[in-house]
């Protein structure tokens, strides 16, 4: 009889890691189900799919992933949560999961992309530890990778490359001696082919790059790569830097994050020796990979866009609050003479556009759906815009800005739009 072609679900198939995986697997002839909260994007990159949210209770029974099994299917588990609830980390890390590894069928191998420096006491690595006891209760591989590289960015890795790309000073967490082995995103996926056809054996094994560098030696090497000048170090202390991370928490600020600074703090860096000795496949070293390819403009762009995407974000909401404040507290008189409405309408208008503008801040600090919010803006300012032209033609002619402002505030939104996805 022939040999059945090997698949794999790929869970977390959206995710940085996930896609790196999925498309190594399709390159070396796996046949690939990747499995995503909403797999549009991968589905049009030519990929079989499987819409899946993990917080949906139907993902926590085997029966629901079991016709996406049959005998010849493995799963890699690239699924994971850097911030979230309590409900979502455990749902994500935990029931899905453990109910995906149940109705694989027997002789199957699963395996966990897991992660170096889980020992923090922090959310992340709270549900990290209890992902990797689901998956050993279910006999998986479990990989414990170091930080993880690529081509393109995500992440940790775009704060990598933004904090090198930064003008006057290059920002390091304390000494900025921290050591780190990064591996490239395909060598990870590698690795993990490899793990699935000849299974390691049970147990945690850490695999990172051959390379060991520090925190400051990784953003100088980046600097080179992107073509920029040594910028002089700033040595953020430690107090400092929890506070920022507290502060990005707080304001949805991404890898700015108690978690991000907690790994930048201790370093991450693998022991993967002992899975190397079993392995055919060795990773690249960083210097190596890094100077694969020459950086793009596209790369210079992403990394310099990458901080002030957050700054754009807090700056309109800090616009459509003040705009809030003012439409629901100045006194009538202020705003009545310049508008040809009568007076009550007026009133009504100003006070229900003060509360539409403290929905929008609002949305805008808690980074709710960004894409949604971004494109209510746009509709809200040229709908204020219009509005206004045929009320207050005069406002054009104002000579501080008036209506003209709301211009470059469209061109602001549509580039915040632009910045709204991140894969």
């Amino acid at each position: 009889m022939p040999e059945l072609k090997m698949k794999v679900l790929v869970l977390g198939a959206d995710g940085f890691i996930g896609r790196h995986i999925a498309f190594h697997l399709r390159e070396n002839g796996i046949q690939v189900t990747a499995q995503a909260r909403n797999p549009s994007k991968l589905a049009r990159m030519g990929f079989a799919t499987l819409h899946a949210d993990f917080n949906n209770r139907a993902t926590h029974a085997p029966a629901f992933w079991q016709p996406h099994l049959d005998a010849n299917t493995h799963i890699i588990n690239a699924a994971g949560l850097l911030t979230g609830t309590t409900r979502a980390f455990q749902a994500v890390h935990v029931t899905a999961p453990a109910a995906a590894y149940a109705a694989r069928h027997p002789g199957t191998q699963a395996l966990l992309i897991s992660a170096i420096g889980i020992e923090a006491d922090t959310p992340f690595s709270h549900w990290r530890r209890e992902g990797e006891a689901t998956a050993r209760a279910a006999e998986a591989t479990i990989l414990r990778a170091g930080l993880v590289l690529a081509d393109t960015s995500y992440g940790g890795s775009s704060l990598i490359r933004a904090l090198a790309a930064l003008p006057f000073v290059t920002p390091v967490i304390g000494t900025g001696e921290q050591s780190f082995n990064p591996i490239h995103a395909s060598d990870l996926a590698a690795v993990a082919l490899h793990c699935l056809q000849s299974p390691p054996g049970p147990g945690t094994w850490q695999i990172g790059g051959p390379q060991t560098v520090s925190q400051t030696g990784m953003l100088r090497a980046t600097q080179s790569w992107l073509g920029l000048p040594h910028r002089p170090l700033w040595h953020i202390p430690l107090p400092l830097a929890h506070r920022l991370g507290q502060i990005g928490d707080a304001l949805h600020i991404g890898p700015i994050s108690a978690t991000s600074v907690a790994q930048l703090e201790q370093g991450v860096l693998a022991d993967p020796a002992p899975l190397l000795a079993k392995l055919q496949h060795h990773p690249r070293p960083f210097s190596q990979f890094l100077q694969t390819r020459p950086a793009g403009t596209q790369d210079l762009w992403q990394a310099r866009l990458y901080l002030l995407k957050p700054l754009i974000r807090l700056t309109l909401a800090a616009l459509w609050l003040t705009s809030a404040a003012l439409g629901l507290l100045l006194p009538p008189e202020t705003y009545l003479a310049q508008i040809a409405l009568p007076p009550t309408l007026a009133l009504i208008l100003a006070k229900a556009g003060g509360l539409a503008d403290a929905a929008l801040g609002i949305a805008l600090l808690r980074n709710w759906r960004p894409k949604t919010t971004a494109i209510l803006q746009i509709m809200m300012v040229l709908g204020y815009t219009l509005g206004l032209t045929l009320i207050a033609p005069a406002l054009w002619l104002d000579p501080f800005g008036g209506l003209l402002k709301n211009l470059p505030i469209l061109a602001l939104l549509l580039a915040h739009l632009a910045l709204t996805e991140e894969r």
